[in-house]
This record gives structure tokens, C-alpha cells and sequence, in this order.
């Protein structure tokens, strides 16, 4: 199978959350397990310069995207058995970040045609285009729309994955023809239109062959509008063609054996490291040196979907099970202002990191005893399988992936690999905060057998790679 790989994200090249990871390995495992695998992506000028020294030059044309008629170079690379293509345009992708620009709808609206233009630049002409979230929403719709007149482009088919349905790519209605470049005829029939709006994702919704989203769970919880963010009528409509996939991680990047950005490397059956990961973390962020108090820890974007809300409420409470608290993230100024705080109020328990970093978070990780995630809405989560396969034990809201990756060891089951709670509500989350802590306190041992459980799971994107091969081959 041929497989072309659209995303606005991948690391290790360039990632603001879990869409880059998800980019980065899900290609890999499709080629491991035979497909033909390509990714092509933005070449924004965060990329480092390590990946782009490896990068060779393959040619340029023009994209005309309505009124505008943009140069549009094209870079490839080989890496992990994966053809990866970047797409060049300096206007649109030297901005020093990868969202959040004024005219993004401008600059992704450009990336999708240009992935539909480049098509005979490539090695090879694809069977399948897998689009994700909002950013490549019109992959599909120019794909259609120029099949009309470009006979060697109808046989493709298009995949396209909700990633988070609360991010849509929703624009005003007079943007069909002068933003995007397409006939008005999009937008009378509904496929563009809703609720007064261009919404790109519903477009792609229903003009791919295939949708899936990142867990059964959250498949099931999207025809439900507390889940859909207003569009779970799509979710109904588009019917049969919705798959949950659970996503995977990357078991080799995240590997504590192995990993070189965390002071001493363990693992299930030599666990001594975790306790210099422990005892180093405290030190570097000025936490008392208490090598049995829990490390508690939170590694998020600090938004309301997440929890804050909940961590808020509960903090002192929190803190009253005698834990110490890191938390390493970016966000609403409100919570990072409130766990800027919280770290003075505090001292040498608390720990607030108002940033991003990969390195960072796998030294959290691998120095935490327990992990906190208590979203309001969670797709998949990373975080959780990334926490567990350092031995960190989640403590998780019962929603989405978090449900469907999390095994709960509350009454002793033999397979247990965290705590979970059904209610949002910080009360909930508490009791279960208090139960784990309780554990580490009171059973060592049986704390040590839920961590080793955690650290065995297969969060591979073995598994997950294999349904969507079965996907792509039914269509």
C-alpha cells in the first residue's frame, strides 16, 4: 500500500503536542510492517538545522490558491524507512512559530493545495492520503474538486483523523472563494457550511472515504455534543465510515533503558535508576531531598479541557496527602499564573515549569512516582502510556483514551496499572489522589508490581498500525 502521511506536525522535526508524535511514529510503523510510506510537511524554520543539512533539494512549482500565486519549493529526506517531504514557502512558514499566526487559515489553506499540486513531484502518486485535524481539511475537498479534470488523481482514496474536535478550522462564510479558492457551489450545498461558517473539518468529514479518531472511546463519546463541540450531527451522519483507533508511542524514544536525556537509565527489571531520576529531579528544582515522599507530577497544556480546574480547586487538599507537585507546561496566563503561586506558597514541595520542553518532561517522567491527568475531554492522552512506561502511575479521569489505555488497580485487580475517577469533579479526583498515595505510603511492594505492570504494557503502534493497513486496503 501506498501511503502519503499529511500533517502540520511530526517530530522529531517540529511538534507543539501529541499530532507531532503521533506523525513521527505512526509512518514508521506502517513502513515496519510493509507499506510504502511517505509524510509531508510545512518546512517551517523551527525545524533544526541537524535535519535540515540532511535535507535534499528536489525542484519548485507555483500554487495558485484564489487570487494568490505563491512560489512553492520542495525538500525530501529519508529517515527511519519513511520518504519525508517539506514543503517550502518562507512567507507562510518562517514565523518562528507553528500556529497561532493571523492568516493561519491562509498558510494551511496553502499547504493543502500545494500537497495536492506536488503529487507528481513525489516518487511515486499515492493510493491513500491520511489528512489530520483542521490544518489538512482541504487536502481532501481540492483533491475532489480537481479530480473533475485530473484523471491520474481519481483513484485516491483519503483518510482523514480528528485528533481533538474542538479545534475545527472555522472561518467566515465570504472566505470560500477569496481565502481558499473554490467555487461557491462548496458552500450552497452544505459541504463547507455550519452553523453560518466554513468549517473545514466537517468538509473533511464527509468527503473522505474513511474518519477515525484517536480511541474508541472517544469514537463513541463524539456522537454525544458535550464530546463533539456542536458536531456530533456530522459524527451521526457520516456513519459506518468512523473508526476509533487507539493511538501508540514510540516504544524505542521513550525507553528509560535507553534514554539519554535522563540522568540514569532502569527498567522493569532493574528499577535502582528510577530512584537517581527521583533524587536528581528533586534537587535541580529545589525540592526537599525526600527520596519517600511521592512526586506527584502533571506534564500538560495548562487549559480547562485538561483539568486545571479540578487541580485548582483541589490543590490544597492536594498537598495535604504530604506529596510534593511539579508541574511542567504552558497555557491560559490564569493557570500559569495560579501554579506560579502555588510554587511560592509552597517552597521546596512545589514546583511550577511555565514552559515546553522534551527534554524536561522525560526527566518529570522519569522522576515522578505518580501522574496526574484529569481531563475534562481527552482523545487519546500520550502522557498516561508515556508516564507508565517510566514508571510514573497515572491518575486519571475515566474519559476518552485515558479509559481505554488506563487499567484500574482501585480494588486490586491483577492487571491494574493506575487510578481512575468517572465524575469531574475535584472531590472524585481527590479520593483517588489519596488512594495512590496511600498505596506508595502503606504497600510498597504492591506499589512496585502496579509501576512494573505499567513499564510491561504495549503502547507500540504495532497494533494500531495494523487496523489502519485494514482501513486503507478496504478502501
Amino acid at each position: 500500500m501506498k501511503v502519503l502521511f499529511a500533517a502540520s506536525e511530526a517530530f522529531p522535526f517540529c511538534k507543539t503536542g501529541g499530532l507531532a508524535d503521533v506523525a513521527g511514529s505512526l509512518p514508521v510503523s506502517l513502513a515496519e510492517n510493509g507499506d510504502q510510506v511517505a509524510v509531508i510537511l510545512p518546512l517551517y524554520d523551527r525545524i533544526p538545522q541537524q535535519w535540515r543539512e540532511r535535507m535534499v533539494y528536489r525542484s519548485y512549482i507555483y500554487v495558485d490558491v484564489a487570487w494568490r500565486h505563491q512560489y512553492c519549493g520542495i525538500f525530501v529526506m529519508e529517515y527511519r524507512g519513511v520518504t519525508w517531504y517539506f514543503v517550502d514557502n518562507e512567507h507562510y512558514f518562517r514565523r518562528g512559530r507553528l500556529y497561532g499566526e493571523y492568516d493561519d487559515g491562509e498558510r494551511f489553506a496553502f499547504f493543502s493545495k500545494a500537497v495536492v499540486d506536488l503529487l507528481p513531484s513525489l516518487d511515486w502518486m499515492p493510493e491513500v492520503i491520511h489528512c489530520n485535524d483542521w490544518q489538512t481539511a482541504l487536502i481532501p475537498v481540492y483533491l475532489r474538486d480537481v479530480a473533475t479534470r485530473w484523471e491520474a488523481v481519481r483513484g485516491i482514496k483519503t483518510v482523514f483523523t480528528i485528533h481533538n474536535i474542538e479545534y475545527q478550522g472555522r472561518f467566515g462564510p465570504n472566505t470560500v472563494s477569496d481565502l481558499f479558492g473554490l467555487h461557491e457551489g462548496w458552500w450552497n450545498d452544505g459541504t463547507l457550511r455550519m452553523d453560518g461558517d466554513v468549517n473545514l473539518m466537517k468538509a473533511a468529514m464527509l468527503v473522505s472515504d474513511a474518519v477515525t479518531t484517536v480511541s474508541p472511546t472517544y469514537a463513541a463519546q463524539l456522537h454525544d455534543d458535550y464530546y463533539a463541540h456542536g458536531m456530533a450531527s456530522i459524527v451521526n451522519a457520516i456513519g459506518g465510515k468512523l473508526h476509533g483507533v487507539l493511538n501508540g508511542i514510540d516504544m524505542t524514544s521513550y525507553d528509560p533503558s535507553r534514554d539519554n536525556a535522563i540522568p540514569a537509565n532502569y527498567g522493569p527489571g532493574d528499577p535502582a535508576g528510577k530512584a537517581v531520576c527521583k533524587a536528581d529531579l528533586q534537587v535541580s528544582l529545589g525540592l526537599r531531598e525526600e527520596p519517600d515522599t511521592p512526586v506527584l507530577a502533571v506534564v500538560s497544556r495548562l487549559v480547562g479541557h485538561k483539568g486545571m480546574e479540578l487541580i485548582r480547586d483541589g490543590f490544597d487538599d492536594i498537598m495535604a496527602t504530604g506529596c510534593q507537585f511539579v508541574v511542567l507546561g504552558q497555557g491560559e496566563n490564569y493557570y500559569e499564573d495560579f501554579f506560579r503561586a502555588q510554587a511560592g506558597r509552597f517552597v521546596g514541595r512545589t514546583a511550577a515549569l511555565i514552559t515546553y520542553s522534551e527534554a524536561l518532561s522525560r526527566r518529570i517522567y522519569a522522576g515522578a512516582d505518580l501522574f496526574l491527568m484529569p481531563s475534562k475531554s481527552e482523545p487519546c492522552g500520550l502522557s498516561q502510556m508515556i508516564a507508565m512506561r517510566y514508571g510514573a502511575v497515572p491518575i486519571v479521569r475515566r474519559t476518552g483514551g485515558l479509559a481505554d489505555s488506563v487499567h484500574s488497580c482501585q480494588v486490586g485487580q491483577p492487571d491494574g496499572t493506575g487510578y481512575l475517577f468517572e465524575r469531574y469533579d475535584a472531590g472524585d479526583m481527590l479520593a483517588v489522589i489519596g488512594q495512590a498515595t496511600g498505596l506508595y505510603r502503606g504497600d510498597r511492594a504492591g506499589f512496585a508490581a502496579v509501576q512494573r505492570r505499567g513499564m510491561t504494557a504495549d503502547f507500540s503502534w504495532t497494533r494500531s498500525a495494523r487496523i489502519y493497513h485494514d482501513i486503507y486496503s478496504k478502501l
